[in-house]
């Protein structure tokens, strides 16, 4: 039998090691390279810009009883919002989008000199409801006939975008395709190549909700609205601003 020989055992395992940690070591300089700001870069910057259209209003408007007995407060005050909320339906709005938002009944004070004391006098009640009203066409009508019911007080108007994400998307994608046909005409009226994108971010400019409202507070009192203003909600454009940082080679 052949003798082990332990020094060229020792030497072989060294040898495996070594490759080993050279093949490691190439990866890990690889990885640290691929990790250091590239040192020749360019930076350029795209502009994406969407005309942006409502399709959604909302609205509120208030009840405000006034008198001695809460009770009676109530009943008048339930009754014709009540009423209002019928008629709101009436005009094709779903209850989801019908939402109270305050009912509050306070007592009033008055102080008697005399007996340098406060004492109440009676009560007022308010009751607020907010409606979204998904048909832009309908607000006008909707504001008309609500003073009618006995609302006494009708808030501003102000105008939504319900999905405004894919404004945004319509703008992003026209700022990032200009950046990136501006960098490739840079590159190679430089001579240059582009290797990789190495940075990126947007910036954007222009509401997009909510962004128009007019203030109707007031109105109302228990007649119709001789005069219901003209419900335009028109358009507001958006921007956005990007930037790409390219490695060249």
């Amino acid at each position: 039998m052949k003798p082990v020989n332990l020094n060229q055992i020792l030497k072989d395992i060294l040898l495996v090691v070594v490759i080993a940690a050279v093949v490691l070591g190439s990866n890990l300089a690889l990885e640290w390279s691929d990790s250091l700001y590239p040192s020749r870069t360019i930076m350029v910057s795209g502009e994406g810009r969407a005309t942006v259209t409502p399709d959604i209003a909302k609205l509120s408007f208030s009840v405000v009883s006034e008198g001695p007995d809460p009770t009676m407060l109530q009943s008048d005050n339930s009754e014709k919002m009540n009423a209002a909320i019928d008629f709101v339906k009436g005009k094709g709005i779903k209850a989801k989008d019908i939402k109270t938002t305050n009912y509050n009944l306070s007592p009033r004070y008055e102080y008697d000199e005399s007996r340098r004391q406060s004492f109440i006098t009676g009560y007022t009640l308010t009751q607020t409801v907010s409606v979204k009203v998904r048909n832009l066409g309908g607000v006008a009508e909707i504001l008309g006939g609500l003073s009618g019911l006995g609302v006494n007080n009708i808030g501003s108007v102000s105008f939504e975008v319900d999905e405004p994400d894919k404004y945004l998307d319509e703008a992003r994608v026209e700022a990032f395709n200009k950046a990136s046909k501006k960098a490739s005409e840079m590159a190679s009226l430089n001579g240059v190549r582009i290797k990789r994108v190495v940075n990126f971010g947007e910036y954007q400019s222009g509401p997009i909700y909510p962004y128009g409202s007019f203030d109707l507070a007031g109105k109302g009192g228990g007649e119709a609205m001789s005069s219901v203003p003209s419900i335009e909600p028109g358009t507001e454009e958006i921007t956005i601003q990007v930037s790409i940082t390219y490695e060249i080679e």
